[in-house]
């Protein structure tokens, strides 16, 4: 009886999200993908849509390797290997193999002493972050920084904590400024890529502000990123916004379910930092880790990406990127320039906004719509994500496409 009058205000909810056009329940599902035939890339089916193809210009699998037939083989080797689940959480018989060589590639991959993984990378943040800040820990964000970071702060309760405006360094110093004294620890915290715009952090340049007033906290400014878009579509060997701003940072997290193209979340730093994460690290030590074969999977696409073969992907990545770029560019249309393959199509309105979405789904197109208050209003666009298995054709017709909108 309680439920129907929880139901109640549910139901008040749901509508309300509905009448905002920012419902996210209403899935497309994926029921079949087609292989790369004509010159054109690979197509998805959709239920409900028959056997129409469509293009997928709103996948994470930067360098379609979930697709890729190495990484396939790797899973279902480890699957018939070491069945199907690990069984139980990593300290009491959870630990396979595959997990510890995937560990030890993460960690030389981004040249740290240790790395763990997690069952997501939202698990990693969420995981990772209240550990490391305490009642007499201050943290600084930026403003665009991804949810997880959010409630993982909001979950922490630090001391005291500042937001700066994206990208304002001269606002973040002014911070720990302002915290200097205040505080035993401060933690800087801040997306690597920032996902509705694909632009990243100056990290060099947070790091140097920080080293200028480390000496002012008893234990240090501690420097985190999350860089799930960034490793494996960013940089020249793919290592993210570290390697394009030559800068390293403390604690580095990072996803396996996007330009790897597989599941899971992961942390690398120093060996006492990641012992001490194992150690009290709620969301890894109570949860399942990823499977055994998952984390085959990811060591393959880690193997791939840290080869020839995945120097050969980043730059078709970079060079469809600047096409699709220099394409929107000749149209007409405002789009923010960048290496990173996320693309976004500002139209600063949310009805075109929505038409748009809706022409590009009716012309065989999945593309994502960001309107408010998802975004601020003036700030509406379109989300295009290119990847490494799209080819020429692909993006020269989602150029025809939009030229006819």
């Amino acid at each position: 009886m309680s439920l129907e009058k929880l139901e109640i205000p549910l139901r008040r909810q749901l509508e309300a999200i509905d009448s905002k056009g920012v419902s996210k329940r209403y899935e497309k599902i994926i029921t079949g993908i087609m292989g790369a035939e004509g010159g054109f890339g690979p197509r998805v089916t959709l239920a409900g849509q028959g056997d129409k193809p469509f293009l997928q210009m709103n996948s994470n699998s930067y360098l379609g390797l979930s697709t890729h037939k190495d990484v396939i083989q790797a899973e279902e080797e480890a699957s018939h290997q070491f069945g199907t689940g690990p069984g139980a959480v990593r300290f009491i018989s959870g630990t396979f193999a595959p997990h510890v060589t995937l560990e030890k590639k993460l960690a030389d991959f981004c040249r740290r002493e240790a790395a763990m993984i997690f069952s997501a990378a939202y698990s990693a943040v969420m995981g990772v972050l209240p550990q490391l800040i305490t009642e007499e820990t201050v943290v600084i964000s930026d403003a665009l920084n991804h949810n997880c970071i959010i409630n993982a702060i909001r979950l922490a309760h630090p001391a005291e904590k500042a937001v700066y405006p994206h990208l304002d360094m001269e606002d973040l110093e002014a911070a720990i400024q302002r915290f200097s004294g205040k505080c035993r620890r401060m933690i800087v915290v801040t997306d690597g890529i920032f996902s509705m715009r694909g632009d990243n952090a100056p990290l060099n340049e947070i790091v140097g502000i920080c080293k200028k007033y480390e000496e002012k906290f008893e234990e240090g400014i501690i420097t985190v990123v999350d860089d799930s878009h960034g490793v494996g579509a960013f940089g020249k060997t793919g290592r993210g916004t570290e390697e394009v701003t030559g800068t390293k940072v403390d604690i580095h997290i990072g996803t396996l379910g996007k330009a790897l193209g597989v599941n899971g979340g992961y942390v690398v730093s120093s060996e006492t930092v990641i012992n001490y994460l194992r150690e009290t690290a709620p969301f890894y030590i109570f949860s399942n880790p990823i499977t055994p074969s998952e984390a085959a999977a990811a060591s393959k696409s880690l193997d791939i990406l840290d080869s020839p073969q995945g120097l050969k992907l980043l730059e078709q990545l970079r060079t469809l990127t600047r096409g699709l770029e220099e394409g929107l560019k000749d149209l007409g249309y405002e789009t923010i320039p960048g290496e990173h393959p996320i693309v976004p199509l500002m139209i600063r309105d949310t009805e075109k906004t929505s038409r748009l979405v809706k022409y590009l789904f009716e012309n065989g197109i999945l593309a994502t719509g960001l309107n408010f208050p998802v975004v601020p209003k003036g700030d509406e666009e379109i989300r295009f994500q290119v990847s490494a298995n799209h080819t020429e054709k692909d993006i020269d017709y989602l150029l025809g496409v939009l030229k006819r909108f």
